[in-house]
């Protein structure tokens, strides 16, 4: 009975396994032959593999007409900020709660656990309006302030390990005449470098993939992002997916080797603080 019981649990896990690689792979699968193809061979072929994997006109067309150098320019500009913005306020942020006892400590916590659970859709009137009322509509200010906002994960991961450097340190510090930020600055902060790539990475991957911010925030075309640019070959009766296919896996390649070179910090910066 052990056994049956055995080779039945193994055949269920490699089923599971089976039907997830399909779901993972499968949209890649399409993605990549898709590429490759002609308009007309993209709707009569179907998932078939193309006739000559050495079309690349599709490719040129996503760079040329959808102008997507543009697109890497501006999300870089666009992300650069934002994550150095967001390095500099989570660090800051957490020092601050993890190293000072206050008034409305809890409070400030509360209030960024509320943030999170809000839908962001029941919010986007007033987002809008206030950053229409600053100005900042149509230009990459827009995406930048809403990207800076400290979200409650990033603030976790740098709690962890604040909380694991030892006080002693602080105080030592104090004693040889350092202020608050000079400790910041060269205790703290060097001490945090696990948590910081693990939100450069998290961070990185969120602003590069995201399109719902710089379409409803960055409608000029000088402003176009990677996610924006290839949203031009979609008309109002049909879209060009076979072009669309092509700049996909274009964008689909730096976020690929940005996780492949710094995958290992993801599990790293999230553990880590807690096992100290």
């Amino acid at each position: 009975m052990r056994r049956e019981g055995s080779i039945g649990f193994r055949i269920f896990n490699y089923f599971t396994l089976i039907v997830a690689l399909f779901v993972v792979f499968f949209p890649i699968y399409s993605i990549f032959v898709g590429a490759f193809k002609t308009q007309v061979e993209y709707y009569q072929s179907g998932l078939s593999l193309p006739d000559n994997f050495f079309n690349f006109e599709n490719f040129k067309r996503v760079i040329d007409i959808g102008d997507l150098g543009l697109g890497f320019r501006n999300i870089l500009i666009v992300l650069v900020i934002s994550v150095v913005g967001n390095i500099l306020f989570g660090t800051m942020v957490a020092y601050a709660v993890g190293r000072f006892e206050f008034k409305m400590k809890k409070a400030i916590m509360g209030m960024y656990l509320v943030a999170q659970v809000i839908p962001m859709v029941t919010t986007q009137v007033a987002t809008f309006s206030v950053i229409q009322s600053l100005g900042a509509y149509n230009t990459m200010l827009a995406p930048i302030l809403l990207y800076l906002g400290a979200d409650v994960l990033q603030i976790v991961i740098y709690l962890q390990f604040v909380n694991s450097i030892p006080r002693d340190l602080d105080e030592s510090a104090m004693l040889e005449g350092a202020s608050l930020f000079k400790i910041y600055r060269s205790i703290i902060f060097p001490l945090l470098a696990p948590a910081t790539a693990t939100l450069v990475i998290l961070k990185s991957i969120s602003i590069y993939n995201d399109f719902y911010t710089p379409y409803l925030y960055m409608p000029s075309q000088d402003l176009k992002v990677v996610s924006t640019a290839i949203y031009s070959f979609i008309g109002p009766n049909a879209a060009q997916l076979n072009v669309i296919s092509a700049g996909i896996l274009i964008i689909f390649i730096p976020t690929v080797v940005l996780f492949l070179f710094m995958q290992r910090y993801i599990f790293a910066g999230v553990t880590n603080g807690a096992v100290k």
